[in-house]
């Protein structure tokens, strides 16, 4: 994995997760990687859902009705007059992993277009000062502020995509190698998830898929019938926490990211002699 630029490894580093087509497994993939960092690192992370047009999180985390969403934001973006404190007030604590916050998305789609590059400029600058990292999921067409702001201002861009060829030669030749060095988004910036689906691969490589969008491998995300079924009941957060495969997934690729940033692993809690004793009278095994 690549180091951070330079200019962004001053503040939180911004983790960004863009997808070549709309719901793949985009979300999945950006959440469940935020979910290993903040449950193995001794740091807070903030998950920021900036898919303006498609906001999900909310429902996978069985939130029908949220207290507060990125739009009821608009009026301290608009005044950049966000602060740390409002922020985290305006975030969503998941079950099971104290460390990670969730800002969830914009729920008024028609006004996706009318977010301002400078108020996505103010929201990130205020979530670098207020987390350890932030990790963005950012929406997969590249026709407004946040998807634009996120990834020229991220200092790790990840491409997720799938087996499928519209998905990793059309829509991949489409934004990464032809827009988004208009933006001074390098082209070779970006490293891959492949995203497989209980359908199969689609007959490609995992390989030959980067070779043709032009970015290494950082990882793969199998959405299993488990998995899948852990987002229509909205009890994504419990899985990723409390099942064993709910903590092997994008484990991995988790580990790598925090890495590059030498975030710190946790220290498990300490036996205490007594327990020890305990445990190896009745052969290692506890209740």
């Amino acid at each position: 994995m690549s180091a951070p630029d330079q200019s962004a490894a001053q503040t939180a580093p911004l983790i960004a997760f863009v997808g070549t087509t709309p719901n793949i497994g985009t979300t999945t993939a950006a959440f469940a990687a935020a979910c290993r960092i903040a449950a193995e690192r001794e740091c807070g992370v903030g998950f920021l859902c900036l898919n303006l047009k498609s906001a999900k999180t909310h429902r996978f985390l069985g939130v029908d009705e949220p207290a507060t969403t990125l739009d009821e934001l608009r009026p301290e973006l608009a005044t950049r007059s966000l602060n740390a404190e409002k922020l985290l007030r305006s975030t969503h604590r998941c079950r099971g992993l104290p460390g990670l916050r969730v800002l969830f998305g914009n729920l008024l789609r028609d006004q996706a277009e009318f977010y301002a590059m400078e108020e996505m400029e103010h929201l990130l600058a205020v979530a670098a000062q207020t987390f350890d990292v932030v990790v963005a999921d950012v929406g997969a067409y590249w026709d407004n502020a946040a998807t634009i702001c996120v990834l020229r201002r991220a200092s790790t861009r990840i491409v997720a995509t799938t087996g499928a060829l519209s998905h990793f030669q059309e829509d991949g030749q489409r934004w990464l190698k032809q827009l988004a060095p208009l933006y001074g988004i390098p082209a070779d910036s970006f490293q891959g998830i492949v995203i497989q689906s209980p359908r199969g691969k689609g007959g490609f490589q995992v390989k030959d898929i980067c070779n043709e969008l032009g970015v290494p491998l950082l990882g793969e995300l199998a959405l299993t019938e488990e998995l899948l079924a852990q987002l229509d009941s909205g009890t994504l957060d419990e899985w990723l926490a409390g099942s064993e495969r709910g903590r092997k997934t994008m484990q991995a690729s988790a580990k790598a990211i925090a890495e590059v940033y030498g975030l710190r692993r946790k220290r498990k809690p300490a036996l205490q002699p007594w327990y020890k004793k305990l445990l190896a009278h009745r052969g290692g095994v506890s209740s």
